[in-house]
């Protein structure tokens, strides 16, 4: 049986946009590229492995959150690092360009599949229910409306710690 997150639109592009990368990784070790110096080696070879990085984190984010009970601030959370790691993908990808790798097909394609990653992650993010929802007392990942500093209401919910465990 999938789960949840494996019937996601988003989730099956980001698992394509992976296989991508790692087909753009092969082709770019299967390059002759022909360097200056050691540093652009290593920056070609520091490029590749943010491409993988990048690429894994993607979908191992989405199946984290993907359960509708995944309250607001974890799953705006995780969406800015599927975000910020979609976006070094494409950095990345100029990056090999600027270091010599011609083959422009191949970034293309990727440059493609994450235009079309960004469509659907931003119909996902719409998705998010605000109401469902801890106050992020960092300020960063509350839903409109709610501040830090706000005042939490299930404080003033009275609470025994025995009520917890059984005393048979």
């Amino acid at each position: 049986m999938k789960e949840d997150w494996e019937r996601l639109l988003l989730f099956n592009k980001a698992k394509d946009i992976n296989d991508l990368v790692e087909h753009l990784v092969k082709a770019v070790e299967n390059t002759d590229l022909e360097f200056e110096n050691e540093i652009e080696s290593e920056m070609i070879q520091h490029n590749l492995d943010y491409l993988r990085k990048n690429s894994m984190i993607i979908p191992a984010k989405i199946a984290r959150v993907a359960n509708e009970d995944t309250i607001y601030d974890l799953k705006m959370e995780n969406a800015a690092i599927i975000r910020k790691a979609a976006r070094e993908l494409v950095t990345d990808a100029r990056s090999l360009e600027m270091l010599g790798y011609k083959d422009e097909e191949y970034l293309d394609l990727l440059r493609n599949a994450v235009e079309e990653f960004r469509v659907l992650f931003a119909e996902w993010v719409k998705t998010f229910d605000s109401w469902n929802y801890n106050i992020d007392r960092w300020g960063l990942f509350n839903p409109p409306g709610v501040n830090y500093d706000d005042h939490d209401p299930d404080d003033d919910i009275p609470s025994n710690p025995d009520d917890f465990f059984d005393e048979d």
